[in-house]
């Protein structure tokens, strides 16, 4: 029996998050060794090689004076900060709760998007929104001992990562995502190298080493591609929902490569964050539906 298109997006959209995790793993397995800013410098080359190859057979390379357009270097600085922030705080904390953590920065988008772009958020989606960041709270446990400065590392990177995403609105449509993408990942191993030297300089790292960062770039390229297919096949309120599929990826993996168990707070709080995100995709559902319909009607 053949798969509906919505159902074909959420199988994308499940892999493309088992990439995503799958990296985030490999880069905490390697931490071990070396520096998170060697892991994203020497990640950062194989990732480059892959995309440039890439944007060059899709001839989607453009002049480098893109990155002058005030809202590319918005993007590609969001990115860059927020990759460092991400990276330092699940070298030093369990990987399920950095991913939950994480698992915020819908909610945070979607308040972003009514603060800067005036995108009308009725009182149930700001009531989901704090929700979430109640979550968020839960997790962290300010002023506990269980309290772990990363992550404000953690909360930094949703930050920038929300500043990421905003800016990636307004780039001109006729700019390749592909191209932005290869910037992106130039800057952020720019950004990693540069790093190098205030966190202990280069050590040279073992041949298995180099050989999962290697793959580590690989599974970073599958998770972006899966999810820009599984966008592509399923509706947007169908397959967006399966993003949080990332935090069961991060939990299983967390337990079985880094017997990290997550303890009840971090469950709950995870728990108050995936249902508040989804609720928030709920709403918009909703709302797309109420404004087809009157479009409709006018059409009529």
């Amino acid at each position: 029996m053949a798969l509906s298109s919505n159902l074909r997006g959420s199988l994308l959209m499940v892999i493309g998050m088992a990439g995503f995790t799958l990296n985030d793993s490999i880069t905490k397995f390697v931490s071990a060794e070396i520096s998170f800013a060697e892991i994203i410098a020497v990640r950062g080359v194989f990732a480059t090689v892959l995309i440039a190859a890439f944007a060059f057979q899709q001839r989607a390379i453009q002049s480098l004076r893109v990155m002058l357009e005030p809202p590319v270097a918005l993007r590609v600085a969001g990115e860059a900060c927020g990759t460092l922030a991400f990276l330092a705080a699940i070298v030093h904390m369990p990987l399920g709760n950095v991913s939950a953590i994480m698992q915020a920065l819908p909610l945070v988008v979607t308040m972003g998007a009514a603060l800067v772009f005036g995108e009308v958020v009725g009182w149930r989606r700001w009531l989901a929104v704090a929700a979430g960041f109640a979550g968020v709270i839960i997790i962290v446990r300010p002023g506990t001992e269980g309290f772990n400065d990363f992550a404000l590392l953690a909360l930094v990177g949703v930050a920038c990562y929300t500043v990421r995403d905003l800016a990636t609105k307004k780039i001109r449509k006729d700019i390749p995502s592909l191209f932005i993408t290869l910037l992106t990942t130039v800057m952020v191993a720019v950004a990693g190298s540069l790093m190098l030297m205030p966190l202990g300089g280069w050590t040279q790292p073992s041949s298995r080493s180099v050989g999962l960062l290697a793959l580590s770039a690989v599974l970073l390229l599958v998770g972006y591609h899966f999810v820009i297919l599984s966008l592509r096949t399923g509706e947007l309120s169908s397959v967006a929902p399966f993003r949080y599929t990332a935090l069961l990826w991060a939990l299983a993996l967390g337990y079985l490569v880094f017997d990290e168990t997550p303890d009840a707070m971090t469950i709950t709080g995870a728990a108050i964050i995936v249902g508040s995100g989804l609720y928030t995709l709920h709403r918009e559902r909703l709302r797309g539906r109420a404004v087809a319909s009157a479009a409709g009607g006018q059409g009529a």
